[in-house]
């Protein structure tokens, strides 16, 4: 791939992975203002700009050298955290659970209904293309957030379901969080389960378009 093709290509998947990142903290902070906090609201977060949630080594620095480094085969990062004030909330502990899962459950929204406009676009061409991206991408995120190690999604379900004190104990880990994933990361663990799982759930989101019964479902509750 020469440097135009490798620049192209990286403008395209960067822009691709702030939509899924944006929409991913923009429910984040959605959810946790309608839950009594708003901490995300004051601090301009609780908006679709882009720009607002960029973290410049997470969603810059950090996809640059991925998609780099595996010659413009992978790309991945993240977006600066949404700010939550545990203690604004209605009922933190569950409510930390149902602001945990917003993102993750955004992203999966957004996949299926990027799975329901590619039935009825062209298989082949840029449009379909780039949607397609977009929509692994959404689950990749969704998938990798819900990994239950500090700082990730998973961790503030898995807190919110266990004791005080242990969940104290665990919360504890999040100083370790990135060393534990760049770790899993480098053994492969991710292309032996995260890959696989990304693409069974891609499989089960695309035959539910295909399920008759499902869409008039869908259809009768729109």
């Amino acid at each position: 791939m020469n440097l135009l093709n490798l620049t192209i290509s990286f403008a395209a998947s960067f822009a691709l992975l702030l939509i899924a990142m944006t929409v991913h903290e923009f429910a984040h902070g959605v959810v946790a203002y309608k839950l009594g906090d708003s901490t995300a609201k004051l601090n301009g977060r609780l908006t679709l700009n882009p720009l607002a949630h960029i973290d410049p080594f997470w969603t810059i620095i950090l996809p640059l050298v991925l998609f780099l480094s595996t010659a413009g085969h992978f790309v991945f990062g993240a977006a600066k955290p949404v700010p939550v004030n545990y203690w604004n909330l209605k009922n933190p502990k569950r409510d930390m659970i149902w602001i945990g899962l917003a993102g993750p459950l955004a992203n999966f929204i957004l996949a299926f209904i990027i799975a329901g406009v590619l039935r009825f676009i062209p298989s082949q061409g840029v449009s379909a293309y780039l949607l397609f991206n977009l929509l692994t991408i959404n689950v990749v995120l969704a998938i990798f957030n819900l990994i239950p190690i500090p700082p990730l999604d998973g961790s503030r379900v898995l807190m919110g379901l266990l004791p005080e004190q242990l969940s104290g104990q665990y919360a504890q880990l999040e100083r370790y969080g990135f060393i534990l994933l760049f770790a899993f990361i480098w053994l492969g663990v991710f292309d032996r389960v995260l890959w696989p799982l990304v693409s069974a759930v891609i499989s089960a989101i695309r035959a539910l378009w295909f399920y008759p019964a499902f869409c008039f479902y869908l259809a009768g509750c729109i």
